[in-house]
This record gives structure tokens, C-alpha cells and sequence, in this order.
């Protein structure tokens, strides 16, 4: 599954959040095998960094991760779109602009959350990417920043990205408070507000609109899919990966039992044992696994030998094993 097609109200998509230092490509594979359907994000990259830096290591990634859309960070429109035509020549299924996060780093450079004060320049940004690429260009957003009223922010912005092409909304339920609140806090303390993203969906019936924030699984995925068209998991799929089994069965009724255990580990390995060829660690992508067993008996000791163990100069594969070997007579065969 690599092409990607918005089709408000008729195909849903899940999707696995942009997070920054946890969604690198080493996750995005580790997460394909326990979901065919999840469309993944790229940690947000900066459209300079493309533009000058080396490109190779910030966009390559593995061909099993498809349908894979990149973040992109920034507010000019033209290098926006620069560093999106670099993008699509490595196969992207999707741009992204970022419009949520309110970082520092974002605040510094005027992008982000703060580009909610200025939906104009958000609409400019979308169609100058929307004339160089032939892929959906979509935007991630907050429903508003600081003391601006939810209902005008969103909707000028929904707007006016439409109004330039965008192909999707994406909407973390939650303000973004820039002045008083850490980029942590802004995860948990801002009230999550569903209904208004709910509503501006209810109001907009021929837009794709999808939901992000607070998600806690997948029955309140599926309750959001019957609002929305797309739902988007961000800390739980990552702390508890598991849940990604179960995505293709549940939310889209595939026939296919979710992958064994066994199988995961097993393909961990082997692409642990490439990356150590090419020079790497295995702690790159032993760290994305902690919480693959959250909850069961043994996780405390899987988790314990990986953090441990997986930092080590000689750290192989064999890591891997020796951690799931402290699980797997507490999982069925099958599971």
C-alpha cells in the first residue's frame, strides 16, 4: 500500500503521529510489521535543512514503511516548496506542514503553533507546495494558540489551507499555549476539546478531517472514525507499540491474524543485524521496543536487559533474543 488518496467520509485513515526523537526510521519499520494500514510520519524536519543539509541522511528511509508522509517545518513558502520537490524525488506518499508544535526550537524560528496567528500565510505555504508536488499536501494543527477563541482560529485556518488545496486537516484537539507552558506540558495540561473538532468536521462534510490527541486506544479510535475521517495515535502507540496489532483487524476488519511476536522479534533482528553492518547501534532501534510488552508478565525484565544491554559497544542481536526470552513462555503460540 503506497499511494495515499483523502476522500472525506468514505476511506478512514489511521495514523501513527510525527513525534520529534521518537519516530525516526528505525521505529517507522519496527511499526509497519504490526500494521499494513497505519499511514507513518517522519519525525518534523525543517525545509532549511533539506534545502542545505545532508539529505540523504535526513530523508531516506525503508521501502517496507510506505504509505509514509514527511513533516515539514517552516513558513516560507518558497523553501516549503523547494524542500518538498527534494522530498518527492525520495517517494513520499504525503507532505505535511507542521502547524502544532509548540516548541522552542519552532517559537525561535516562527513556525509551528505560532503559525496559527497567521492563516494567510499558512494558505501560501500549501499551494506553493501544491504546485510543485502531485502528492497530498495536508497540514497539522492545533485548534488555536494562547488566548485566541477556538471557533474563529480553526475555522480561519481551515479555510483558508482549503481554499489553497490542501488535500487534509489534521487536528490535535488541544490549544498550544506558547507563553507559560513547556512543549511537555503542552502534551497534557491544555484541555482536550474532541467536540470542536468534531463540530468543524460536522460543518465541512466535503473535507477530510482527522483527530490527534489524547487518543488512548482502539475503541476510542473507532468512536473518533465515526465522526471524523481519520484518527491519529501519538504517545500510546509509541509507549505501548502493541496496539498496533490490532489496527488492520479491528478499525478496518481485515481477516489477517496480527503478526506473532515471535515474527517481530525475529524481523528485529535481522534488520538490527544490517544496521550493525552499516556502522550503527543497536540501541537506535532497541529504544523504540521498550514498551512492546507493557503489561505482561516478564516486560520488566525484557525492558531491563534492552536498556542495559543495548547501549553496550558489542551489543548484537543476540540483545534482542535474550530480552524476549524473558516473555515468550508467557505469550501464546499464536499470539
Amino acid at each position: 500500500m503506497k499511494l495515499l488518496m483523502y476522500q472525506a467520509n468514505k476511506d478512514k485513515i489511521f495514523a501513527v503521529a510525527p513525534m520529534m526523537d521518537w519516530t525516526d526510521r528505525h521505529c517507522r519499520f519496527f511499526h509497519r510489521l504490526m500494521s499494513k494500514r497505519a499511514l507513518l510520519y517522519t519525525e518534523m524536519v525543517v525545509a532549511d535543512a533539506i534545502i542545505h543539509g545532508n539529505r540523504d541522511y535526513l530523508l531516506e528511509y525503508n521501502n517496507e514503511e510506505h504509505p509514509l508522509a514527511l513533516q515539514l517545518g517552516g513558513s516560507d513558502p518558497e523553501k516549503l516548496a523547494q524542500a518538498a520537490k527534494i522530498a518527492i524525488e525520495y517517494g513520499y506518499d504525503e507532505i505535511n506542514l507542521n502547524v502544532g508544535c509548540p516548541s522552542d526550537r519552532v517559537q525561535s524560528g516562527t513556525f509551528g503553533a505560532c503559525l496559527m496567528r497567521e492563516p494567510a500565510l499558512v494558505g501560501r505555504c500549501v499551494a506553493a507546495m501544491k504546485e510543485v508536488v502531485s502528492v497530498p499536501v495536508t497540514v497539522k494543527c492545533r485548534i488555536g494558540v494562547d488566548e485566541q477563541d477556538t471557533k474563529i482560529a480553526l475555522d480561519d485556518l481551515s479555510r483558508e489551507v482549503w481554499e489553497r488545496g490542501a488535500d487534509a486537516l489534521w487536528v490535535h484537539a488541544r490549544k498550544a499555549w506558547l507563553e507559560g507552558l513547556s512543549p511537555k506540558e503542552n502534551r497534557d495540561i491544555p484541555p482536550l476539546d474532541y467536540g470542536r473538532v468534531h463540530d468543524l468536521k460536522a460543518e465541512n462534510m466535503s473535507q477530510f478531517i482527522g483527530i490527534n490527541g489524547g487518543v488512548e486506544d482502539l475503541i476510542q479510535s473507532g468512536e473518533h472514525l465515526g465522526k471524523c475521517d481519520g484518527v491519529m495515535l501519538g504517545r500510546v502507540a509509541y509507549h505501548n507499540p502493541s496496539i498496533l496489532r490490532y489496527v488492520d483487524q479491528e478499525l478496518f476488519g481485515d481477516t489477517v491474524e496480527p503478526i506473532p511476536y515471535a515474527d517481530i522479534l525475529d524481523s528485529m533482528c535481522d534488520y538490527a543485524e544490517l544496521h550493525l553492518s552499516k556502522g550503527g547501534s543497536l540501541n537506535h532501534i532497541t529504544r523504540h521496543m521498550i514498551g512492546l510488552f507493557q503489561g505482561m508478565p516478564g516486560a520488566r525484565a525484557y525492558r531491563q536487559i534492552l536498556s542495559t544491554k543495548s547501549n553496550k559497544n558489542n551489543a548484537s542481536p543476540e540483545v534482542l533474543s535474550e530480552a524476549y526470552s524473558m516473555v515468550k513462555d508467557n505469550i501464546s503460540a499464536t499470539a
